[in-house]
């Protein structure tokens, strides 16, 4: 008996538009930026359509990813709400895998843009076994004096009484088959630019590692340090990485991807000591990327931001597996390894549209 698990930050999955960048420019899309506009209710027009004349091809992106990822259950960072989702199945997913998602779950978290985690599941596995949701709990209000987790290094970028998962961490206790499962979603706090000095990346560690102590608190208390024996899966968007591929040159003379290893993170917090094994480091050094960066030619890396990591209660029986990541949904900018690129989807641009910034991650584990 098996299940395949997978998880995707679909970009933005919203009902809504965003009105705010008539005041503030720094909120503004770019081709907004490059008319005047005379009134507000000229620049709420030129929005809306602007935003609807890219939806359609993006969200057929997302849903040939989805399709494509073919999971069991499907692990989502960046969705409004039920409704939301609802509206995108029926639209999008429908015609591309039919009637797939029965289970469906979401819960409001903490992000003040309304981006929340959600999961979706079938009412069996692709082999048969019947899965069942059996308990759904928002940690959303945990703040990290509940969690004993405040430190001298998050001074300034939060107090003691702040919640403190940025979004949430959406723990989903599952049944396949006879056998059990916890998921654990998550949607780390994002690396932001520069400040005081500092990367973004550094500049803002001290939040996601604690996120992470919190995920790894949260298993610990119920199931012991070890994990005791338990199958669990921490899947999400950790806004972070441990090794990264750097890439320099150009067009005319060729690229060159160096891997380059990267500080303590978030991601070790959780992988330390066996706790759980993020299984994309089963694939070759070069191929475990799941999101293009660049600022520009003098800053661009791939790296991998989005992880499902397992339990040793759940790898043990599964050492021969490999996770697959669905990269058809890239944009044209984005800059593959030789020997790695993939045919894109239907009407993928430059920039956009695409199915998103970030690449599914998918894997087939043996319940035994």
């Amino acid at each position: 008996m098996t299940v395949r698990i997978a998880t995707f930050n679909a970009e933005n999955l919203l009902s809504r538009f965003d009105f705010s960048g008539f005041r503030n420019e720094l909120r503004q899309d770019r081709v907004a930026q490059l008319y005047d506009f005379s009134s507000e209710e000229q620049y709420r027009q030129a929005e809306i359509a602007r935003a609807v004349s890219l939806t359609d091809d993006t969200r057929q992106m997302t849903a040939l990813a989805i399709a494509e990822a073919d999971a069991d259950i499907l692990c989502l960072q960046e969705v409004e709400n039920l409704d939301t989702l609802h509206r995108f199945e029926y639209g999008y997913l429908f015609k591309m895998i039919g009637d797939g998602y029965r289970h469906k779950v979401l819960i409001d978290g903490n992000d003040s843009r309304g981006i929340n985690l959600a999961l979706m599941a079938r009412e069996r596995t692709l082999d048969g076994a019947k899965i069942e949701i059996l308990e759904v709990t928002s940690h959303a209000h945990l703040t990290y004096d509940a969690a004993g987790l405040y430190s001298p290094d998050l001074e300034g970028m939060a107090h003691p009484n702040d919640k403190l998962f940025k979004r949430d961490c959406l723990e989903v206790d599952v049944k396949i088959g006879p056998k059990r499962l916890t998921l654990y979603v998550v949607h780390f706090k994002s690396m932001g630019s520069p400040r005081n000095g500092l990367d973004g990346r550094t500049h803002t560690m001290p939040v996601r590692v604690a996120e992470a102590r919190a995920v790894r608190k949260l298993i610990s208390d119920r199931f012991g340090a070890d994990g005791g024996g338990k199958r669990y899966v921490i899947a999400g968007d950790f806004n972070d990485y441990s090794e990264k591929l750097v890439i320099t040159g150009d067009r005319r003379h060729g690229y060159h991807f160096t891997p380059e290893q990267a500080e303590d993170g978030a991601v070790r917090v959780l992988t330390a000591d066996g706790f759980a094994e993020n299984v994309v480091t089963r694939r070759p050094e070069m191929d475990r990327w799941t999101l293009y960066h660049t600022r520009g030619p003098q800053e661009r890396h791939l790296c991998q931001l989005d992880y499902l990591l397992a339990s040793p209660a759940l790898t043990r029986s599964n050492r021969d597996r490999l996770p697959d990541i669905i990269r058809a949904g890239q944009p044209w900018r984005t800059l593959f390894p030789q020997g790695q690129e993939v045919e894109r989807y239907p009407r993928t641009g430059w920039d956009r549209p695409k199915a998103s910034d970030h690449c599914p991650v998918a894997m087939t584990f043996d319940m035994v």
